[in-house]
């Protein structure tokens, strides 16, 4: 009786979100499904596969190259991460505090990296990084011409490069995400706070930071998402280079799938990076909501 109770209050409800459900199910659900089985196999993609129980997870979390790269993904934490949201939540504290003329253009400007083509962003970043790229010319107009160098090439500062050009597109996204988020919050509450004689700092501490942490939340998720998943940036810029000091998990994926055609041992890791990004979301909401 409940259980008809409940398809009568909320079957079309059930009815709606059944073609998002089998959608996901198709593309996302049955593809992890079956990862999750060639994890368990030899397989090079073309002849019979072959059982090898957990070989390939012990393989993947036993190379010492897979696990360097994992440290890479850590320094993108920064890059990806951490930098864009401190940069995201100055930009909306000046924002929260000042009347700015042509905001919205502003916000578009800085939008513009999240809307164009990864592809687009590395081979663009990757002519400012070279040689004889506008920023070694910057440098040498400057007087700091002993600094110039092959950025992507030089095994010091390949990884903080294209951590940098994660920054530049992912700081424009938090900091929308925080415009978006402090004009849900009530302009008396400012008020308020600047009766009391709040200044900048202890207002946005006060008011702008708690009122934003639904928003934060969603950043770090998807910002920590991309850092430990990426690849099209690091493959287009680098592709893992120089020697290894830019490889990532996503690229050992990438090579052992199509490349050594171990399909079983990139099913693994894609598996061990599936978990793992789980797992930093969850300690990320559970700790947000902990402090709510």
């Amino acid at each position: 009786m409940r259980i008809s109770f409940h398809l009568r209050q909320h079957g079309w409800a059930y009815v709606f979100i059944a073609p998002a459900l089998v959608f996901y199910s198709v593309f996302v659900l049955g593809p992890l499904a079956k990862t999750v089985q060639i994890s368990f196999y030899e397989w090079d993609g073309i002849t019979a596969a072959t059982a090898v129980g957990l070989d390939n997870y012990v393989r993947a979390v036993s190379d010492v190259q897979i696990i360097e790269s994992l440290g890479h993904s850590l320094v993108f934490f920064f890059f990806y991460a951490l930098l864009p949201i401190v940069i995201g939540l100055l930009f909306t504290g000046v924002f929260a505090r000042t009347q700015i003329r042509g905001l919205t253009f502003f916000r578009a400007i800085l939008f513009l990296p999240q809307i164009l083509s990864t592809v687009v962003v590395a081979v663009a970043w990757r002519w400012i990084y070279d040689l004889d790229g506008p920023l070694n010319a910057l440098l040498e107009l400057v007087g700091l011409g002993d600094y110039s160098r092959a950025w992507l090439g030089d095994f010091s500062t390949a990884l903080p490069s294209v951590g940098l050009i994660g920054t530049w597109v992912m700081y424009g996204l938090c900091m929308v995400l925080f415009i978006a988020g402090i004009q849900k919050i009530p302009r008396e509450i400012y008020e308020a706070a600047r009766m009391d004689g709040a200044g900048m700092f202890r207002e946005f501490m006060t008011v702008t930071l708690p009122g934003i942490r639904g928003e934060i939340m969603f950043a770090m998720i998807f910002t920590v998402t991309v850092a430990l998943r990426n690849f099209d940036i690091v493959w287009n810029t680098t592709s893992g280079g120089p020697g290894d000091s830019t490889k990532v998990p996503s690229i050992f994926i990438y090579q052992a799938a199509f490349i050594t055609r171990d399909i079983g041992l990139s099913a693994a890791i894609g598996v061990l990076l599936t978990l793992l990004i789980l797992s930093v979301t969850g300690i990320i909401i559970a700790t947000m909501r902990e402090r709510d």
